[in-house]
């Protein structure tokens, strides 16, 4: 009844979103080098409004239905006595961006609900939320009412709100709710109740920093020292690399999550250490925890980049959004092409074509998704990789909405002379202000990109009467490309990229365009044990191999997983390696088509890598892995196997073991004789 309550006066407010400024920073902070535009201002196309869609309408639109014992009325956070922790905020923090990225009234409704909730929760003193431990219930969280660390998704959830709707009650709320915050730090601090919120504080001071921006309120800043003096050290972890060269040292979504905390602190220190830790961080994940995913083995905690370990699905909706934030603040593009990596191959492969199931661990070498326990840290009774909902652990459930949505909404952002930038690739149109808000410009991307080189822009206005304006655009040069092309109208435009990006600055007819050339090159990475991903572009590339999907009734105490999950298993070949000393891009073909539909599966995948290989007869457990190792492998038949995106699969080998020319072949091809 409460929650049909909340609805129905929410239900009145639902209105055209109204067009209001961009935020950038404000002294002392750091100058902004991009801003978000209003929530809204982007809407997906092509294959990536098909993705949205299948969100809306499966788990992320119905999540409420698929599992109201936690996402019903009974939530704490709606004011009952059900979950009080992070799994409902978890939902909302996806669905409220989807849902106005879509404009879908219904979804709207929903997140209104819950955000109506919020902003009645406010109580004088200026603590929001629920406010009262209850006894355990099994498969709940009601404990810790008042802890810190699911505030931090709940002040996300308002930001975003005032985004799309600029409703001055969300400025109000948390401005009572940092004076809080600054009152009562001190005396219980963000471990006080859980540490998630000392790991994970850097949430927090980006909306602290947020509202600073739009209000100026000095002690706004203030606030912002004592969170950030109450965090974990991630400049100093980053900086010394300790962390990544000690198993168990840190829970993986943390370091996800703490990934952007020396760059938000940044804006306000202008510390170069602080600048720099995340490249060090990087630097060292890529020689020690790394996977090719853009990610690290970490189930749940940190390990050696094994391709056999699991990667955590909240962990890559997580380092997406530390990596947009990165992006934004900095205008460091590097942390683009390090974004397209996670959300191009580490999301859409762990999560099912119809978004009704997920799986908790992904590995880089999966060559079945079975109920068993795999040599995971926390292997939750064998039911990490299978295909499901509350499998594994619920967090991921309510966790995975936000990367789609939240992806979509920074593939555009304003720049602070009026102009617009394209710093992340996908099919979409952007609507917004320019020219110092004189005018409003809609700019449609048009691309099948991953998959495809080419990327397309087409200028309009939404007035009819406005028929050009001068403004810059700003376009993404990646890291991997190195021979990009850019023509305006058909006319090839010579330019220099600067900082990673090139500028385009003009005066833009209705009816111009722009067509960004970006050519994709077959490449090699080495990872684990000398292995060896192919690379072309921005996506990883993986063997293909049939999938046969069973579904398995979980009963008795595995209902603690959910009702059932999917297995997937496969009879395709797999213990191929690649040969060092014969590949090589004129050995390998491609074949690329239109995407149709949904791209995301191996039936479907638009490009296909030809690749040379080798079979290893002896090798017949993926646990047994052999990499570089030539002992007890005996190189079998050549063979020639397709690779398709990694995201494409449910089922994979990634990472290959590599090998020389056999070495008693290789003494014979060398011999000559003495003189």
């Amino acid at each position: 009844m409460r929650t049909e309550l909340i609805s129905a006066a929410v239900a009145l407010l639902l209105s055209a979103v109204p067009v209001h400024a961009q935020v950038f920073n404000r002294e002392p902070l750091q100058p902004s080098q991009y801003a978000l535009l209003p929530l809204g201002s982007v809407k997906a196309q092509g294959w990536l409004l098909g993705q949205l869609q299948l969100q809306a309408d499966g788990l992320t639109g119905h999540l409420d239905e698929v599992y109201p014992e936690v996402m019903g009325e009974s939530n704490a956070w709606l004011g009952g006595d059900g979950d009080a922790w992070e799994r409902g905020p978890y939902w909302i923090d996806g669905l409220l961006p989807l849902a106005w990225i879509l404009g879908d009234e219904a979804l709207m409704l929903k997140a209104r609900t819950w955000v109506e909730a919020i902003l009645a929760s406010s109580r004088e003193d200026g603590f929001l939320g629920p406010a009262e431990d209850h006894s355990y219930v099994y498969g709940l969280q009601r404990g810790k009412a008042h802890d810190w660390w699911p505030r931090m998704v709940a002040v996300k959830i308002l930001q975003q709100y005032y985004e799309a709707t600029a409703d001055p009650r969300v400025l109000e709320c948390l401005s009572k709710y940092f004076r809080y915050q600054l009152n009562t730090l001190g005396q219980k601090p963000l471990d006080h109740w859980s540490d998630w919120g000392a790991w994970r504080g850097a949430d927090n001071l980006e909306v602290v920093y947020w509202l600073y921006d739009i209000t100026g309120a000095p002690w706004l800043l203030e606030l912002g020292s004592l969170i950030h003096s109450q965090t974990k050290d991630w400049t100093q972890m980053f900086s010394s690399g300790d962390i990544f060269m000690n198993q168990n040292s840190v829970h993986c979504v943390n370091l996800a999550q703490g990934f952007k905390a020396p760059s938000v602190w940044w804006q306000y220190s202008g510390d170069s250490r602080d600048l720099e830790a995340p490249s060090l961080a990087e630097k060292s994940i890529r020689h020690t925890t790394g996977l090719p995913t853009g990610l690290w083995a970490g189930d749940e905690m940190l390990h050696w980049g094994d391709p056999l370990r699991g990667s955590e699905l909240c962990t890559a909706v997580e380092m997406m959004y530390s990596l947009e934030g990165m992006l934004r603040i900095t205008g460091n593009v590097h942390w683009a092409d390090c974004l397209e990596r996670v959300a191009y191959n580490a999301l859409p492969a762990q999560v099912g074509a119809d978004f009704r199931s997920k799986q908790y661990f992904q590995q880089a070498n999966q060559v079945e998704c079975r109920l068993g326990t795999g040599n995971f840290s926390t292997p939750h009774e064998g039911t990490d990789v299978m295909f499901g909902t509350l499998n594994g652990y619920p967090c991921c459930l309510s966790n995975m909405h936000q990367g789609w949505p939240k992806f979509t909404r920074n593939l555009w952002y304003a720049t602070p002379d009026g102009g617009l930038a394209a710093l992340v690739y996908a099919p979409c149109t952007v609507s917004a202000r320019v020219a110092d808000g004189a005018v409003e410009a809609i700019i449609t991307e048009s691309t099948d990109y991953p998959f495809e080189e080419s990327i397309r822009f087409s200028v309009s206005y939404s007035s009819r009467k406005v028929q050009q304006a001068s403004f810059p655009l700003v376009f993404r040069i990646p890291g991997w490309c190195t021979r990009p092309s850019v023509s305006v109208n058909g006319a090839p435009v010579s330019v220099e990229p600067s900082g990673g990006v090139v500028r385009l600055e003009r005066c833009w007819k209705r009816g111009d365009s722009v067509t960004l050339s970006l050519p994709m090159e077959i490449g090699t990475e080495e990872w684990y044990d000398s292995s060896w991903s192919v690379v072309r572009g921005p996506l990883v590339y993986a063997l293909r191999m049939d999938e046969r999907w069973t579904w398995k009734e979980f009963e008795g105490y595995w209902r603690f997983y959910g009702k059932g999950a999917w297995e997937v298993t496969s009879d395709s070949p797999w213990n191929y390696c690649l040969m060092r000393d014969g590949f090589s891009a004129d050995s390998c073909s491609v074949r690329v088509s239109s995407v149709k539909d949904y791209p995301w599966t191996a039936k479907a995948a638009p490009v296909v890598l030809t690749v040379p290989a080798r079979t290893l007869p002896g090798w017949t457990s993926p646990a047994g892995t052999p990499y570089f190792s030539q002992s007890g492998f005996d190189i079998g038949e050549p063979a020639r196997v397709e690779l398709v995106p990694y995201g494409c699969t449910k089922l994979r080998i990634s990472c290959f073991p590599t090998r020389n020319v056999p070495w008693d072949l290789q003494l014979r091809r060398d011999w000559k004789p003495l003189e």
